[in-house]
């Protein structure tokens, strides 16, 4: 399994940057996780877009889906052209209903999946989650604590990832990570807007904290607020992890096996 870093900004990209996106590889399973503002571009430099089997978006804020649109432009012609032979498989929250209604519209590119219309199954230790596979990838999606209804997502395959999406720490996230190979955590704030990101996001200490809980193999922090020091936010995750973190980088491609 791989994951490749397209964007970790939020809520604007950086200067030459992009917003929250993934690519996960696996098999013959091409997955983009998240679609923020400027991921899509990203994702031509690793892939074609017709090889992407499926996208995922962990709640309906624009910085983690606004690129959307160009995905559906480009796989349109795609069909059109007979480059590519199946929509892309969307799966992404249905609330709000408004931002949901427009998207599920474009079914002349997305096969649109609302998570909380799958099946659920309790997965060790204990999480009740809702499942979905593609290819030999399984899926399970646990619903976050944020301001509009998100999903932290356990991706298992040739080895097993946790995106935490946006969220603030829960118990349910800790145990879903447990012992996970990589657990890309959101780090939205420093030590002094605990306040602020209450129950929406989290510090980099929390996210430490939370994957020390989890007992997670890697933990790499991402979501970064453009105008803040990553150093000190990784020094901070750092001391709540009691270990060695990793920043996303933009272009940066983690193995897990």
């Amino acid at each position: 399994m791989r994951l490749t870093v397209l964007g970790c900004w939020s809520p604007y990209p950086a200067p030459g940057g992009a917003c929250s996106g993934y690519l996960l590889q696996d098999g013959g399973a091409y997955i983009m996780l998240d679609a923020g503002n400027g991921s899509f571009s990203r994702l031509l430099q690793f892939v074609h877009h017709c090889d992407l089997r499926a996208a995922i978006i962990t709640h309906l804020h624009p910085d983690h889906y606004a690129d959307l649109y160009v995905l559906r432009r480009a796989t349109v012609a795609a069909l059109k052209r007979g480059m590519r032979h199946r929509r892309v498989v969307l799966f992404l929250p249905s609330e709000p209903a408004q931002v949901f209604k427009e998207l599920a519209a474009f079914s002349d590119a997305f096969e649109v999946v609302p998570v909380d219309s799958l099946p659920e199954e309790v997965v060790p230790p204990g999480v009740r989650v809702h499942v979905a596979s593609v290819g030999a990838v399984r899926l399970f999606f646990l619903p976050a604590c944020h301001s509009l209804p998100a999903y932290s997502v356990g991706v298992e395959g040739s080895g097993y990832l946790v995106y935490s999406g946006d969220t603030a720490p829960t118990e349910e996230l800790a145990a879903l990570a447990s012992e996970a190979g990589i657990f890309l955590c959101e780090a939205t704030g420093l030590d002094g807007d605990e306040d602020f990101v209450q129950g929406r996001h989290m510090t980099a200490r929390q996210a430490g904290a939370l994957a020390r809980r989890a007992e997670v193999r890697e933990l790499i922090i991402t979501h970064f607020f453009p105008e803040y020091d990553l150093a000190a936010l990784k020094a901070q995750a750092e001391a709540g992890y009691r270990g060695r973190v990793e920043l996303a980088v933009e272009g940066d491609t983690y193995f897990l096996y």
